[in-house]
């Protein structure tokens, strides 16, 4: 019989319990084909260096195929966009960043996407401090030689960040206002542009985060002056925090997690969120991180989509404070 032959009811919940199995059978099946990672920044950044490794050990435990695709531009934008826009079918995820999901509704008078309505919170990653670096043969020895130069001469030092927008821009500026300088912002498309102009000397000061920056550090390329944590970062141990070098109360931390486009099964967030907590726990995963200068998070979609709403108002205020804005 045809289900038009059917009467309302039966026929109602035939379509229900065809439904029903199509979903259970979709659930069991999820993931079938390999899920795109999109990291919204170049390879060999900090949320690169932190989205492949955790990606590896996922496709490692679970035995599924993670591609990585780096899409870096505008401040992040255009990657976290593209998994914004992507189908909802739960193979295309993004490692977004306080700076795109949180500070950029309020720096870009224009964003094209709305972290709240267009995206799937999934989960918290990692968490790292940001790190002010100056070239090794630099004349800056302490946060204060920086300060004094900067005020001796505003606007001449140079300072980089991996975008505009970016936790690392907004640091520096909120610092300035607290310090009372004035710096010149050079914003990159991400960090390895940077790291080259700071060795070369045509930039002065960079500002990223930890796991970006560590490795320049230990070998001898660049000088720590100060983190930004509320207290050190045990792989820099006699760096001091931006607070003790003598602005109290001073932190910026930039955190990272997973998300996908808004309308995206729940089961495959489920699947998604289970995975990642998951290899989060995993020994080796923890030891590289934290070698690298990041905390190890992990939790529940909800508070990851907690953590963006708050975050959204709390770094608003610093962008509106700051007068930073991005057209």
């Amino acid at each position: 019989m045809a289900l038009s032959q059917l009467n309302p009811s039966r026929r109602a919940a035939l379509i229900v319990a065809l439904s029903l199995a199509s979903s259970a059978a979709w659930a069991q099946a999820y993931p079938s084909r390999p899920i795109k990672l999109i990291v919204p920044f170049p390879a060999g950044g900090g949320t690169d260096i932190i989205a492949r490794e955790v990606a590896n050990k996922v496709a490692t435990q679970q035995g599924w195929t993670l591609v990585v695709d780096n899409k870096p531009g505008s401040g992040g934008n255009l990657g976290v966009d593209a998994a914004a826009k992507a189908a909802p079918d739960g193979y295309t995820i993004v490692l977004g960043q306080t700076s795109n999901l949180a500070i950029n509704p309020t720096l870009y008078a224009k964003l094209p996407y709305s972290p709240l309505k267009d995206l799937a919170p999934i989960g918290l990653v990692a968490s790292s401090p940001l790190v002010l670096v100056v070239a090794a043969d630099s004349p800056y020895k302490t946060l204060a030689d920086v300060i004094a130069a900067g005020k001796a001469k505003p606007d001449a030092i140079n300072y980089a960040s991996s975008g505009s927008g970016t936790v690392a821009h907004l640091a520096v500026e909120q610092f300035q206002k607290v310090a009372g300088v004035r710096f010149t912002h050079v914003p990159y498309k991400g960090a390895a542009q940077g790291v080259t102009d700071l060795i070369g000397g045509q930039i002065q000061l960079y500002m990223s985060s930890v796991p970006t920056l560590i490795g320049h550090i230990r070998n001898g390329k660049m000088r720590a002056i100060a983190v930004t944590s509320d207290k050190r970062v045990n792989d820099l141990p006699n760096v001091p925090t931006v607070a003790e070098s003598g602005y109290k109360g001073f932190e910026a931390v930039t955190w990272f997690g997973i998300a996908g486009p808004a309308a995206m099964p729940k089961d495959a967030v489920a699947k998604l969120n289970v995975a990642f907590n998951k290899a989060l726990q995993d020994a080796d995963v923890k030891k590289k991180l934290e070698g690298q200068g990041a905390d190890v998070l992990g939790g529940t979609p909800e508070q990851f989509g907690k953590l963006i709403q708050d975050d959204i108002v709390r770094w608003g205020k610093v962008v509106k404070d700051s007068g930073a804005k991005v057209d």
